[in-house]
């Protein structure tokens, strides 16, 4: 299978990458361990998580996904065959973020120890914190590079300000630079990426692990009304997206899927595979069903005529 290289590391990834935030809350153990196997036995590598999943799951505390993958990784001995992305700074009580030094290095190790390995190899800001210096942080990443602990090092969901300026400091100074960045993007929720984000991306050759691929379900299309949102728990989510505009993205997708012998939610997918700045989007399932399902989406190649009705159903 094709791989691609994150940014500038030596990380090479195939084009689809798991979210492990369903592990420990959508799926158990023994759910995940099947999904995983399933994934790498098909010549997937990238494994995503953090380590604040899956708190929000009444009962959890957070750290149970990478509990769960580290179970797995021990059982299955595939360490070697997989790409451990985790994330560090959010989940903490009050929504506070925190990635200061004596955080960070704090819980890297309790990763690690969740993880069942002795490296992480690639390691992100989850959230940015505005209260600890960026000096601070990079200082802290330094360490762990240095130290073995972590390999690179990633950033998610900052300001297009906060990333650059940390992009450049990193430059000047000589810290472990961010490889690649972790953004909402999709179909619909392009502009805010495409506008802001993928400018910086070229300009540092970062590599790209989007989240939200599918909107939180909508891209399958399996939600199309109101009535439609309680057919999952995380139905909810997707009310946002039943607009005028949703329906015209659906409606491109479903002409397109037709004529590839393909679902919407491939057709999707294939679609963030195919472009320029996307390294691998990250997708959730709950089933090894609908694994088999999205995993068809990098044998798909879109002609430049469904990529450009895609384009035009979705602009902004």
């Amino acid at each position: 299978m094709e791989k691609r290289t994150i940014g500038r590391s030596d990380l090479a990834v195939a084009p689809l990458a798991f979210g492990g935030n369903v592990f420990g809350w959508t799926a158990d153990e023994s759910t995940s361990f099947q999904l995983l196997d399933a994934f790498v036995d098909a010549g997937f590598n990238l494994i995503d998580t953090a380590d604040s999943y899956s708190h929000w799951v009444p009962g959890n505390k957070g750290g149970e996904s990478e509990t769960i993958i580290g179970n797995w990784l021990k059982k299955s001995g595939k360490r070697d065959q997989v790409i451990i992305a985790t994330k560090v700074g959010s989940g903490l009580a009050n929504g506070k973020k925190d990635l200061s030094s004596k955080y960070i290095l704090q819980a890297v190790d309790q990763s690690l120890q969740r993880l069942q390995t002795d490296h992480i190899d690639l390691y992100q800001s989850h959230y940015d914190d505005l209260e600890t210096p960026i000096e601070e942080t990079l200082e802290a990443f330094g360490q762990l590079v240095k130290a073995g602990k972590v390999r690179f090092i990633g950033a998610s969901n900052f300001s297009p300000e906060r990333l650059t300026q940390s992009l450049e400091i990193s430059q000047k100074e000589g810290y472990p630079i961010y490889q690649c960045l972790q953004p909402a993007y999709n179909l619909y929720d392009r502009q805010k990426y495409e506008v802001q984000y993928e400018p910086i991306v070229r300009q540092y050759g970062l590599g790209v692990i989007n989240y939200y691929s599918l909107a939180s379900g909508f891209l399958t299309g399996k939600y199309r009304s109101e009535a439609d949102l309680s057919k999952s728990p995380r139905g909810e989510g997707v009310r946002q997206y039943l607009d005028e505009r949703g329906m015209r993205i659906l409606k491109a997708l479903d002409e397109v899927a037709e004529e590839y012998k393909a679902t919407p939610a491939q057709i999707s997918l294939a679609w963030l595979i195919d472009h320029p700045t996307i390294t691998a989007p990250i997708a959730s399932v709950t089933s090894v069903m609908q694994f088999e399902d999205i995993a068809k989406a990098v044998t798909i190649r879109l002609d430049r005529s469904a990529l450009d009705r895609l384009a035009s159903a979705s602009s902004f």
